[in-house]
This record gives structure tokens, C-alpha cells and sequence, in this order.
């Protein structure tokens, strides 16, 4: 952005400013740069990014970016702590967790632009496109509107050309331009044109109006019918129009003193500027003495409240309504309609009116009390339901659902607490309405059982945007741990235990709206992996219990795949878990490849009798290849593969696919972006090579998991993959403790695994166990007994197989042995029951 020319050229128009000559000459070219811009895809985590880098600046009282902000709006004329606290509540609606949960709220999801099955049973695919061309015609009595109003047209995918009144600050084409600025890709501000111009000027408003596809006006009746006008046919109206609220107080309440203070505070907050201040104050009553009696009472409530906050200058046509207003209600005084109470300064005034129709107030801390028995709310307020938005009532827990019920059938849109009508909450319905749906058009694909295991129709045609990995400082296990200790409860729903297979168990924590996000994306990959949910019987055979989240995981996930399951959990007796697989005709299983491997051999007779288990779906291990083809070739089994790789820390990290062949998975770029690091130093791998894999998760609250390094070697596997998917790939390679060094020498236990498949056909697992022993250190190789008779056998295959042991054993630096043991004799960690590979004792006797 140029200061100089921004400071002079009042619109913004896709990453620069311009004059007004430059504007009306790209004006009459809107038709041609919409169809030019709308055919690239936004992806909303590029808006998400930067819109949390400016919520950041904004946040940082000494950032340059809040100083530029601050300065457009002081030299407009706003106060500087009105300035501030307009940036304060623009950082806050734009905060990452702000969007976040406007998205979840509104279009369901963090990706709504992505073409997903919303039921994964049926090959349909659907998601939010946006309208379009939006235009955007703002408001000139709040600061933050138009940016947001923008903010949110972005979110949706839309460009957007904003018009705000030249009587107003730039702050929106400043805030905008920021924005713009925030993202390196350039693609926000392409979506962007912001221009600062009189309403009197209608040839440019007939030239946005007639290229949209949607309107968003703000205004009276007035300025929405003059818009209206322009619109051409088919064009979305998204009207924004003026509103009156009101209080409702009940017997009990109006005489409650704590209750009339933050009425009081309601009626002088932003001098009822906003929709949702409080224009009536009704009462339960048809007793006119007690409405004046009230109004005596509160004015002096409001007078209190009016003296804590200065009142700005009003403008003189704002003072004529008011006092027009109130030599009216004094003349009707004398026919006993109504009483009016006013400070000697003009600063406030109450008029109280025995007539209950609805009535606009002149605003400026100026109220009416009128009476509203509950028998006559729907016969008095539907005639206005139109112009209702916000209705707070006071009165016990009953009064307040039975008025609740009785106001919204009437045409409030909007029930609060008295002291509470200004406030909201993210993700919260305005005017009655989801600003992002009416932005947006609900689009479908429906498609063939060619597409069965397509979760994402996006993932083939492009890979999807995900940003760059942060920079800063690795985090490992120990990081993520003391992060914990700080964490606001509100971060902190669900707390899920490690399994310990790596070192001591660890604590992790989600918020629930993460865990069901996380979960859907597993999901995702599932059906990508050949999960069926429309014709699966699925057995969830995790370990349960101890906090340990596999199972508890997998039950959510077939849950949203709205599939078919049965949650029988791992357990100690095969012959029941056997029989509940055969007495419900499952067809699939779930669990850890040494459980499944146990229960397919204590029950092989008569799971191969019955041979109805098709799939087989792993996690936390990996079968062998000769597992493999015994499950298949005796047990009939047709897929095995994959349920997702993970972790307790970060959750979902990628998936198979029906192409995927042994360890390689594609990466859930939705929730995580990957680097892979050298095994050496933090620097990236070249294309290809193996590294340390290093994510960082984009979709966790609270928890600031960036550049964490998980443990596991990897590589990238180049290339679109043969299923279609433009997903980035990478091939697991195995974790940093399957290489250990001993005796001066690395040995990996993978290729103890290899080799004794390779040499003697084994088909069971394998333990690696060291031991410190005395002047030499000692290894030992447990094999289970039923498939390795021949300890001494197995042995000298592995001194010939492996050189390194062999000379480790030659130089006397190693005691090596081999012992074939009961199965379960194999040490195991207690939460998931999953095979310690390497058991290094060593650091316990030294």
C-alpha cells in the first residue's frame, strides 16, 4: 500500500488506490472482472489466516498497522477511545476462533466452499458457493459495519464492492486494504473494491447494482426502496433495514432496583445509535398511575446512568426531533396520555404514555414507558412485526419463557437479559437471518458408485491451498505438555491420554467444536480408504477405557459416516468378541494389528468357518507383509488397510486411499500443514528424500500447536496419485526409536521384522529388548512360539541378514540372543494394548 497515494485517493479498488476518474472508468468494466475473478476459488483458511493477522495488529497497541487505523478515525472527528474500542470489537469479530465458530454456526463447517457428501451413504456432493458479484452498501452510523459486512462476503467467496458514504471515515477501505495486505497470495485483495462516495452519485450506484448478484443495503424504508429500484431482476435484495427494541418488565421485576440500573445503562450505551437499544420500556400492567409511577422511579435510575458517560454534541436536526418530540408528549400531558420527565440539561427523558402502540423514541437517551399486558403482546406488536429485532424481559424463570414464546410469535427476532440488548455472541443470527447463507447459494453434484470413495470432489481437480508452515522454534512432547498447565478451561473440553508407547503416557486436550472437526475429516478419509458406510457392518475393536481415545475416536467417526457399527471394544476374552462378530454378521473390523492378529488366531477355526470379515482397518501399527497374506489367503479377508494415521497430540494426520500400498498415507492438509525436516538440522529435505515430519495443526483452540515435531520419519511421495486425489502423499518410514544405537552400531528393528519374514517366512511379531548386561551390552529377539521354533535357526539368519549385528557380535561388544516366547510373554503398553517394539533397559541400569 502507498501512504502518499492513500492518504489522497479515497477508494480502494483490488490492491491500490485510485481517484475518482479511475473509479468510474473500472466501474463500467464490473460485468467483465467479476466473471475474470469468480473463476478462481477462494479458499476460506486463506481469509481465516488473514484475517487473524490483522485481528493481531489490531490487538497490539504498539503496532504500526492499529496506529494507521486509530489515526483515520481520530482525524475523522471520533473520539480516540471510541476509535479504540471500534478496532477493539473489529479484532474481536475477526479473530480466528470468531470465524471459526460463525462458520460452524452458519454454514456448518470450517470448508464450506468444498464439495462434500453431506451424507456419506449416498455419492452426492454439496457445498456453499458464493452468490457472486456482492455488493455492499453500508451504513453512516457504524464504523464497523462495511469492513465486516466485506469480511463476511469474503468468507463466503464472493467479490464484494463496498460503498460507504463520503461524510464517513476511510476507516473501511484502510481496514480493508490491511487486509489485503495480510495475504501474500494477493487473492483477498482481488475479492476487494471499496469506494467512498454520496449517495447523490447514482450513476455509480446503478453501475455496482446492475452488475450483482446480491445487494446488502443498510437503511430506512427510504434508502432500501431507492436501492430496490436499481436492482435488476433476479438480483438478491439483502435488506439491513432500521429496527426498534424494547424492554418488557414484569410486576416483580420493575420495582427491582439491580434490574432498573441496567436498564438505565442500556438506554445510554452508544445513545441508542444501535437496533437492539432500547427504544419502549413496556409493563405488565393497565394500570396507567402505575406506568407514571415507574417512570418516576426510572428516571432517576436513567439520570444516574446518563451522568457516568458524556454525551456527545447533537447535530440540529437531531435536536429538533427531540424536541419536537417532547413538546408533543407535554401538550398531551394536559389530557392525561402521557408524563414527561427530563433533565434540566437535556441530557435525558422519560415519557411515559398510557397508549401501548409501539413508538420510535428521537434516541439520545430518550425513552417511553408505555403499559403492555401479556394477554394483548400479539395484538399490539404484530402490526409492527417488520420493524421488531431485540426484546429484553425481565421477570421470573417462567415469565421469561412464557413472553419469550409470546414476543417471538409476534415478530421479535431476538430475546436477551435487561443490561444485556447490546450484547451478542459470535456466531449469533442478525436480524433474524445467517448473513453467510445469504451470501452464499447451496450448490450440488450428484454423481455415480464411481465416486464411492471420493469424500472431496475438489481434492480431484486441485490440490487445495495450505499455507506455509510458521516459522519459529520446533515444539516437541514436552512442550505440548507444559502448554497445558496454562490452558483456559474454555479450551479444554475433552481430555484424551496417550497410549505411552513412545515414553511415559501424556495428556491431550481438544475443545469439542476441534474433536468434531478432526472426526469428520477421519471420516473423510475412511471412505477414501474403501469404508462403505452405506453397506459395512463395522466392529470397532480399539481399546477403550483409561482415557484412551481410540476407541471413543472411531465410535465418532463410523457415527458421522452414519454407518453401521458395533462397539464391542478389545478385550481379554476372544471367544465372546469372536462370537459377537459372528452372531451380528459384522463385516469389517477395527483395532490395533497385534489385538486383531491375537483374536484372528485364538478364534481361527471359527473365523475361518465363518469367513464373512472383508475388511480389516488398523491403527497405531502395521501388519507385516506375511500378517497380510495370511489374513487373506486363510481368513478371506479383501482389504486391509489403514483407518488413519495419527496422534493422541494432534489427532487425524492422514489416510489411505484404495491405492495406498504399505505405509503410504495422504496428508489431512485440511487440518494440518506438514513439513519434513532433516534428520540432522532444521532445514527441508529435498523432493523425495526421507526427513523428520514436523506439523503444525491450523484447527486447534486454545492449544498453539505449531512446527511439532511428532517423533516420525517420513517422505513425500511426488506426483498426482493414481486414485485421482491432488492430496500431497508421504510414505511413514518408521519412528525415531525403531533405530537405536548398540554397541557402537545403529540397528533398526524393521529390518529385524524384514528379515525374518524374508528368511524364515515368520508371521508373528517381534520384540527388541535391551539390556546393559555386564561388560557387554545385550540384545535379545523375542519371536512368538507358534510361528519360530527355531531359536538358533533364527539367530544365524539374522547375524548373515544384518551385518552390522554380526559385527557388533564378532568384536564381543554384544551379547545377542534369540528367544521364542508365549504370546503373551510380548510386553505391551497397559491403555492400547499396542506392541512395545523396542524395550531399551539400558537407561534404567546404567
Amino acid at each position: 500500500m502507498n501512504p502518499e497515494l492513500a492518504s489522497t485517493a479515497p477508494h480502494f479498488w483490488q490492491g491500490s488506490f485510485i481517484d475518482d476518474d479511475e473509479a468510474a472508468r473500472r466501474l463500467a468494466e464490473l460485468p467483465d472482472l467479476a466473471a475474470r475473478t469468480l473463476a478462481e476459488p477462494l479458499p476460506t483458511e486463506l481469509v481465516l489466516s488473514a484475517c487473524q493477522h490483522l485481528a493481531d495488529a489490531l490487538g497490539a497497541p504498539g503496532d504500526p498497522v492499529r496506529a494507521r487505523l486509530l489515526a483515520e478515525l481520530t482525524g475523522g472527528g471520533v473520539d480516540p477511545d471510541e476509535a479504540a474500542a471500534t478496532l477493539a470489537e473489529i479484532a474481536g469479530a475477526i479473530a480466528r476462533p470468531a470465524l471459526e465458530r460463525k462458520l460452524r454456526s452458519e454454514l456448518g463447517g470450517l470448508r464450506p466452499e468444498r464439495l462434500t457428501r453431506p451424507d456419506a451413504r449416498e455419492t452426492t456432493f454439496e457445498a456453499w458457493a458464493p452468490v457472486g458479484l456482492l455488493v455492499h452498501i453500508a451504513p453512516g452510523n457504524a464504523a464497523a459495519v462495511a469492513p465486516l459486512s466485506v469480511i463476511e462476503g469474503l468468507l463466503t467467496g464472493n467479490l464484494n464492492v463496498l460503498k460507504t458514504s463520503s461524510a464517513d471515515t476511510p476507516l473501511a477501505q484502510h481496514l480493508l486494504a490491511e487486509l489485503a495486505a495480510a495475504d501474500p497470495t494477493g487473492a483477498l485483495a482481488r475479492r476487494i473494491v471499496a469506494l467512498r462516495f454520496p449517495s447523490a452519485r447514482t450513476a455509480w450506484l446503478r453501475l455496482m447494482c446492475e452488475a450483482a448478484d446480491a445487494v446488502a443495503v443498510w437503511g430506512g424504508e427510504d434508502a432500501v426502496r431507492a436501492v430496490s429500484e436499481l436492482v435488476p431482476a433476479g438480483c438478491r435484495l439483502v435488506e439491513w433495514g432500521h429496527r426498534v427494541s424494547f424492554a418488557y418488565l414484569t410486576r416483580d421485576a420493575w420495582s427491582d432496583r439491580v434490574t432498573l440500573d441496567a436498564l438505565a445503562a442500556d438506554v445510554c450505551r452508544f445513545e441508542q445509535q444501535a437496533c437492539s437499544s432500547p427504544q419502549v420500556v413496556y409493563l405488565d400492567t393497565e394500570d396507567d398511575e402505575e406506568v407514571f409511577a415507574f417512570a418516576e422511579r426510572f428516571a432517576a435510575h436513567l439520570a444516574d446512568a446518563s451522568a457516568e458517560l458524556p454525551r456527545p454534541e447533537l447535530e440540529p436536526a437531531e435536536h429538533a426531533e427531540i424536541t419536537t418530540t417532547e413538546l408533543v408528549a407535554r401538550l398531551e400531558e394536559h389530557l392525561g396520555l402521557t408524563r414527561v420527565l427530563a433533565a434540566e440539561d437535556g441530557s435525558w427523558r422519560v415519557l411515559a404514555d398510557t397508549r401501548p402502540a409501539l413508538a420510535a423514541s428521537p434516541l439520545h437517551r430518550s425513552v417511553w414507558v408505555k403499559p403492555l399486558p401479556r394477554a394483548r403482546v400479539m395484538p399490539v406488536l404484530r402490526p409492527m412485526r417488520r420493524y421488531l429485532q431485540t426484546a429484553a424481559i425481565a421477570g421470573s424463570r417462567a415469565d421469561v419463557a412464557r413472553l419469550s414464546q409470546a414476543v417471538l410469535a409476534a415478530g421479535v427476532l431476538r430475546v436477551t437479559p435487561v443490561g444485556g440488548m447490546l450484547d451478542g455472541y459470535h456466531g449469533e443470527p442478525h436480524d433474524g437471518v445467517y448473513a453467510l447463507q445469504r451470501y452464499s447459494r447451496r450448490v450440488s453434484v450428484r454423481t455415480d458408485r464411481a465416486f464411492a470413495t471420493t469424500a472431496c470432489l475438489d481434492d480431484l481437480a486441485a490440490p487445495a491451498f495450505v499455507p506455509a508452515a510458521p516459522s519459529g522454534p520446533l515444539l516437541d512432547k514436552a512442550g505440548v505438555q507444559e502448554q497445558l498447565r496454562t490452558l483456559a478451561p474454555e479450551h479444554a473440553h475433552l481430555h484424551f491420554r496417550s497410549g505411552g508407547s513412545t515414553g511415559a503416557p501424556a495428556l491431550s486436550v481438544f475443545t469439542n467444536a476441534d474433536y468434531d472437526t478432526q472426526m469428520r475429516a477421519c471420516a473423510d478419509g475412511l471412505l477414501a480408504a474403501g469404508f462403505d458406510p452405506a453397506r459395512d457392518r463395522a466392529a470397532n475393536l480399539f481399546y477403550c477405557g483409561g482415557m484412551y481415545g481410540s476407541f471413543i475416536s472411531f465410535f465418532s467417526i463410523l457415527e458421522r459416516l452414519n454407518a453401521t457399527q458395533l462397539p464391542i471394544a478389545a478385550g481379554p476374552d476372544h471367544t465372546a468378541t469372536a462370537e459377537a462378530l459372528v452372531t451380528n454378521g459384522a463385516d469389517t473390523v477395527f483395532g490395533m494389528p497385534s489385538y486383531l492378529w491375537q483374536l484372528f488366531h485364538a478364534r481361527a477355526d471359527q473365523l475361518r468357518a465363518y469367513g464373512g470379515i472383508r475388511k480389516v482397518f488398523y491403527g497405531g501399527e502395521h501388519f507385516t507383509a506375511e500378517q497380510r497374506r495370511v489374513l487373506t489367503e486363510e481368513f478371506g479377508v479383501e482389504v486391509i488397510r489403514s483407518a488413519a494415521y495419527g496422534s493422541t497430540d494432534l489427532g487425524p494426520l492422514g489416510y489411505q486411499c484404495t491405492h495406498a500400498e504399505g505405509s503410504v498415507h495422504h496428508v489431512l492438509t485440511d487440518l494440518h500443514t506438514l513439513e519434513i525436516l532433516a534428520p540432522e538440522a532444521d532445514r527441508p529435505v529435498p523432493a523425495g528424500q526421507p526427513g523428520r515430519l514436523v506439523f503444525t495443526s491450523r484447527t486447534r483452540a486454545g492449544q498453539r500447536l505449531e512446527r511439532y515435531q511428532i517423533g516420525d520419519l517420513g517422505r513425500a511421495v511426488e506426483g498426482v496419485c493414481p486414485c485421482g486425489s491432488h492430496t500431497p502423499r508421504l510414505e511413514l518410514l518408521g519412528r525415531y526409536g525403531d533405530v537405536v544405537r548398540v554397541a557402537t552400531y545403529f540397528l533398526n528393528v524393521r529390518r529385524f521384522v524384514a528379515v525374518a519374514q524374508e528368511e524364515f517366512g515368520y508371521q508373528g511379531e517381534l520384540q527388541l529388548v535391551l539390556d546393559a548386561g555386564e561388560g557387554r551390552e545385550r540384545a535379545v529377539v523375542r519371536l512368538d512360539g507358534r510361528y519360530a521354533q527355531d531359536g538358533p535357526a533364527a539367530r544365524a539368519a539374522f547375524l548373515t541378514a544384518i551385518p552390522e549385528l554380526g559385527s557388533a557380535v564378532d568384536e564381543e561388544l554384544l551379547d545377542f540372543r534369540v528367544e521364542t516366547v508365549d504370546s503373551g510373554a510380548f510386553e505391551r503398553t497397559p491403555t492400547s494394548g499396542k506392541l512395545r517394539t523396542v524395550i531399551d533397559r539400558r537407561r534404567t541400569t546404567m
